[in-house]
């Protein structure tokens, strides 16, 4: 089991991987069965209730630092097993050693650069003894890395998650289970869909002036076909454990 970050985990990857649905994948590295999960940074909860509904894990907490999909989760229809909450890594409402997986889709480079030491804390501790840390996040590369970095360069703050991550390891605070790249599916029916699911998202405050806007859409629109615009999103999964 490689547990040394120096040489089993990398920023980048020379092949982006296989193209994957994430939840397949879930369940093929994790034992999902009657597990208790907190999910860090769940937004609008694709995922979360896509996962309760394979009918395998006991619970999801799923948290959302943004007051407004908060709100938009708690009002949408309510899914056996979920609980939604208002809260963030740096402070996660679960007690000690009670979860048997935590989630970070996408998740870890939006937390600030000063808590993300203090956020895998969090993380190690709600984890019980073997427990498991899902950490996927997104590579800055591919076609659609090429629109958001026009609005949005997350070059930095993926490095320094990455980093943590490579610290919390190195420290002995989890083990390496395993390191994937893969890729998962984005399609948007027209750029409307982009705008408001991408730029106008809610935890973000984008304000792209005339100019810039028209680039973005240009950018977009290249990929633009019959059926909408794909995209291929390239992710670097670090799956850790919690040493028993």
């Amino acid at each position: 089991m490689p547990n040394d970050p120096a040489t089993a985990m990398h920023l980048i990857d020379a092949e982006p991987g296989p193209l994957t649905d994430e939840l397949v994948l879930m369940a093929a590295l994790m034992p999902l069965a009657d597990a208790h999960v907190v999910e860090l940074g769940c937004g609008a909860a694709i995922v979360t209730r896509k996962l309760a509904g394979l009918g395998k894990v006991r619970s999801i907490l799923a948290l959302e630092v943004d007051r407004v999909q908060h709100a938009a989760n708690l009002a949408a229809p309510p899914v056996a097993g979920v609980e939604f909450a208002l809260g963030g890594a740096e402070s996660i409402p679960a007690d000690d050693a009670t979860a048997d997986i935590v989630l970070m889709l996408k998740s870890l480079h939006h937390v600030p650069d000063d808590a993300l030491d203090q956020a895998l804390g969090e993380v190690r501790r709600v984890l019980r003894p073997g427990g498991l840390a899902w950490i996927a996040e997104p590579v800055f590369a591919g076609a659609f890395n090429e629109v958001i970095r026009l609005f949005n360069d997350e070059q930095v703050v993926r490095a320094r998650a990455f980093e943590a991550v490579t610290r919390a390891v190195a420290s002995g605070a989890f083990e390496l289970v395993e390191e994937r790249f893969f890729r998962v599916p984005l399609r948007f029916a027209d750029f409307a869909t982009f705008e408001q699911r991408v730029i106008g998202a809610t935890y973000r405050d984008h304000h792209l002036s005339p100019e810039l806007l028209a680039e973005v859409r240009c950018r977009f629109e290249a990929h633009l076909g019959p059926d909408g615009a794909h995209f291929d999103q390239p992710l670097r999964l670090d799956l850790l454990r919690r040493p028993a």
